[in-house]
């Protein structure tokens, strides 16, 4: 491992090929954080907040996977926790290895996925090192990030939007092989470039978030959102929050931010938002009780909405949180407006007054990370510096159960980054001069905020 990662750290100062890349000898194993199959039981009895990612999460010394047709072995130099991350190490809302297992029954090779441990991780940010049969737009030593998205395309069904596909599964999450580890097993067309002005933590980081909320709101799969629209934000500064807020500021549209702290409100400020409602501060009680909700609290949710907009409602609501806030989404949305919902972090079950939705012709759509082209889009503006990552700390690969359990219990801003191969922060800027045109965006989230990279 360590003559791939002298090979990796010379790559801005050195004329290696390819070719020099496809001979560096890969190791016989590598380290990757882990669950286990025999422990899948082990929170049984506890209530979600009370499993504890730190017990399920093992850092393992794992065999390197055999390289199929049209897939790629990367040296992980960074990754990140996203919340799959979190359901996977608690084994909710169903235990990951019963994708790995059917994943395993549909072809010989998918058999390889099919173990009894899950390597988790569905970002990263490195370097390839090899290609299967049939690869011809990447090559060893190119510097990539990559979605998640994991397609077969052998159907019809996804031709016109890969996220369709009928075998699509979120690597990391329903494969295995996945990036919170030194190496990685990616197929090819989930590889981007590598933004040229970020470090490798910074650059790991937008990956399944950014463009989750790029089809969410701005592609026409999602809300399609448009230059004067209304949006509200719900955990704008949060991981995925915080990407939808820009994507608004950067489309012309006015984000209207729900967050749960002054701390978190200032950070939407510094992004440039200017309608912003701390929730906890105006003390919204959108539930009476475990089975009632209270739509006089709906009203008043409105109510503070159109203060800040003019007398407005909103045109789209970028729905995450789940049970807690669609019934209030639903009610607040304008006549003809639309919701547009990922996830259900605080639960499955969506209860709404439908009165409010189809007397109002309003519209819920549905949508789940993004095909190839959006996330290559999203990826793109990254790149260009018009969206920046919104990294706010970074742990080592040692330190993911900690990572996990602080993504778990909300202790984050923006995302939480982890140091896969990559020995500090601040390595792998090729572009140091548009760093510097973006650093105060780059450093917003973070606690510390030093010009790494420079």
């Amino acid at each position: 491992m360590k003559e791939i990662l002298d090979a990796i750290n010379a790559l801005d100062s050195s004329d290696a090929t390819a070719e020099d890349f496809a001979a560096l000898p890969l190791p016989e194993s590598y380290r990757a954080v882990t669950v286990h199959k025999d422990e899948a039981g082990m929170f049984e009895g506890l209530t979600t907040r009370e499993k504890d990612p730190r017990r399920s999460l093992h850092l393992d010394d794992v065999p390197v996977p055999e390289l199929g047709p049209g897939e790629a072995l990367v040296a992980v130099m960074a990754s990140s926790v996203n919340y799959n991350s979190v359901w996977t190490s608690i084994f909710e809302p169903v235990s990951t290895f019963g994708f790995l297992e059917r994943y395993g029954r549909l072809s010989p090779l998918t058999k390889r996925h099919d173990l009894p441990y899950h390597i988790i991780g569905s970002d990263l940010a490195g370097v390839v090192l090899r290609t299967g049969v049939g690869v011809n737009a990447w090559k060893p030593g190119d510097e990539v990030v990559a979605h998640c998205l994991s397609v077969e395309l052998e159907s019809a069904d996804g031709h016109n939007d890969t996220m369709l596909d009928p075998q699509q599964r979120i690597w990391g999450f329903e494969t295995n092989f996945g990036g919170l580890a030194e190496i990685a097993l990616v197929k090819t067309n989930q590889l981007m470039p590598k933004p040229r002005h970020l470090s490798w933590e910074e650059a790991a980081a937008p990956g399944l978030v950014n463009s989750t909320a790029y089809r969410q709101l701005v592609s026409r799969n999602g809300a399609g959102m448009k230059q004067g629209d209304n949006v509200l934000i719900w955990g704008a500064s949060g991981g995925l929050g915080s990407y939808a807020t820009q994507f608004a500021l950067a489309g012309g549209a006015n984000p209207i931010c729900v967050v749960s702290s002054p701390e978190k409100a200032d950070i939407c400020r510094r992004m440039g938002a200017e309608a912003i409602i701390d929730r906890n501060a105006e003390g919204y009680k959108f539930w009476k009780d475990e089975n009632n909700q209270d739509p006089r609290e709906w009203k008043r949710f409105g109510a503070k909405i159109r203060e800040l907009t003019g007398g407005e409602d909103v045109d789209i609501v970028f729905e995450h949180p789940g049970r807690e806030t669609f019934g209030a989404s639903v009610y607040v949305t304008r006549k003809g407006g639309t919701i547009v919902t990922c996830a259900s972090t605080s639960g499955y079950e969506h209860v709404y007054d439908n009165r409010y939705l189809w007397m109002s012709l309003k519209s819920i759509v549905g949508s789940h990370f993004a095909n190839y082209r959006e996330a290559w889009e999203a990826n793109r503006l990254i790149a260009k510096g018009k969206i920046h990552p919104t990294l706010s700390k970074t742990y080592t690969l040692e330190q993911t159960g900690q990572a996990t359990y602080d993504v778990h219990r909300n202790l984050h801003q923006g995302k939480v980054g982890v140091l896969c191969l990559a020995t500090a922060e601040g390595q792998g800027v090729r572009d140091p001069e548009m760093r510097a045109k973006h650093i105060d965006s780059i450093n917003l989230f973070r606690d510390d905020a030093p010009n790494r990279g420079e």
